[in-house]
């Protein structure tokens, strides 16, 4: 069983990711009811990565040297603040307000991943981290599932008023994460410099078997992702409205959590680089599914595969590069990790906004599907000890 504290960082984590799952249904439906271009989809995941690119190394270097706790507080209650700003924001400014919050999201959202990743290795056991990293996986997977359900009815509902529910969640999980009681790690008090905040993206440099498994993340969810474009597949293809727009969002999430839940419960102890290699695969295949489908029954059954094959992904990477990397210099690796995932995403995003705006939604999927299964393959070519990875305890030191 989890600790107390273990049991309120995941807690937490649950309404952070639902709070997070219902804005975005909001934003997507909001931005795409008011201008109707693939394009604006895209620009709503560009403004959200950019600071939070530019910003990555700041928020590693400031993981490592301040208090991991008190980073996620504030950020938490920055997020509340800005999501009930949407709500006040007049329709009858336009568009233009919103991607302004967005960036001020993104600014946000770009401390919370570094401090978050760091901040886990500190709660348990190693020998019972992976365990945990499914867990906690999961939890986030719950929220996936919920969040946009419950958004996409809550809009359709309420309208606009979603979002000061949105912010009402962020303060909830700011205090939960004020209540733990984190033991205090003794962190070396360097002088600021080029190198330290530099230092996570040298260690992933140079230890090929993690920069291989997150960057393989990075190219097969950045050019297979279609969530961005659900929306158009909700209103237009599928005709189903804000509520199946909730229920497309949902279904990958239901797959990943129970792969998660799955993996908590008889973790994966061997062959984990060949079924991560494997899962991703499957991964573009399902894409490509979802694509073709003009049926929601269809659309549901190939997204939840997506969820369960990315699940298996998402436990292998994080274990790999939390366990082989040193606790001070968690946050700046994380800080890279969490670069590569907001690329993955919000730049996926603008990919799936681009390509849809040149060939049409379902086109720009299906293309996304068979590039995931292109970047496997390279993959595989391309970092032969992804292939190599047996024990997630052992990879790392016995590869790298």
């Amino acid at each position: 069983m989890p600790s107390s504290v273990v049991r309120r960082f995941l807690a937490a984590r649950f309404v952070a990711i639902l709070a997070l799952q219902m804005q975005s249904v909001a934003i997507g439906w909001d931005v795409y009811s008011r201008t109707h271009r693939a394009l604006d989809l895209g620009y709503v995941g560009l403004a959200q990565f950019v600071p939070a690119a530019l910003l990555s190394l700041v928020a590693g270097a400031a993981a490592d040297r301040f208090d991991r706790r008190r980073i996620l507080v504030v950020v938490h209650l920055v997020l509340a603040l800005l999501t009930a700003a949407l709500f006040f924001l007049p329709h009858a400014w336009g568009i233009a307000p919103v991607y302004g919050v967005l960036v001020l999201l993104g600014v946000a959202r770009a401390f919370t991943g570094p401090a978050g990743q760091a901040l886990l290795p500190d709660l348990v056991p190693k020998e019972q981290f992976a365990r945990t990293v499914a867990q906690s996986s999961s939890f986030w997977q719950v929220g996936l599932v919920v969040g946009p359900a419950v958004g996409g009815l809550a809009f359709g509902a309420f309208g606009p008023r979603v979002y000061a529910a949105c912010g009402v969640l962020f303060l909830v999980a700011a205090l939960t994460i004020a209540s733990m009681q984190v033991r205090s790690v003794a962190r070396a008090r360097r002088a600021p410099s080029w190198d330290e905040l530099t230092g996570g993206v040298r260690y992933v440099w140079a230890r090929k078997l993690i920069l291989g498994s997150i960057s393989l993340d990075l190219f097969a969810v950045l050019l297979g992702g279609a969530v961005a474009l659900l929306p158009i597949f909700a209103k237009d293809v599928l005709f189903v409205g804000p509520w199946g727009m909730g229920l497309l969002r949902s279904a990958p999430a239901v797959g990943a959590s129970l792969t998660g839940l799955a993996l908590a419960r008889w973790p994966l102890t061997r062959h984990a680089g060949p079924v991560m290699l494997a899962c991703v695969a499957v991964f573009g295949v399902a894409t490509i599914a979802f694509g073709l489908s003009t049926s929601l029954v269809t659309s549901l059954a190939a997204l939840f595969v997506t969820g369960a094959a990315d699940m298996v992904s998402v436990v292998v990477r994080l274990t790999l590069v939390q366990l082989e990397t040193p606790a001070d210099m968690r946050g700046r690796v994380g800080a890279v990790n969490s670069v590569f995932i907001g690329a993955s995403n919000e730049l996926g995003e603008l990919e799936s906004g681009l390509t849809a705006a040149w060939f049409g939604a379902e086109r720009a999927v299906i293309l996304g599907g068979v590039g995931t299964l292109v970047v496997v393959f390279l993959w595989t070519l391309l970092f032969p000890g992804l292939r190599k990875v047996d024990r997630l305890d052992r990879a790392a030191s016995e590869r790298s």
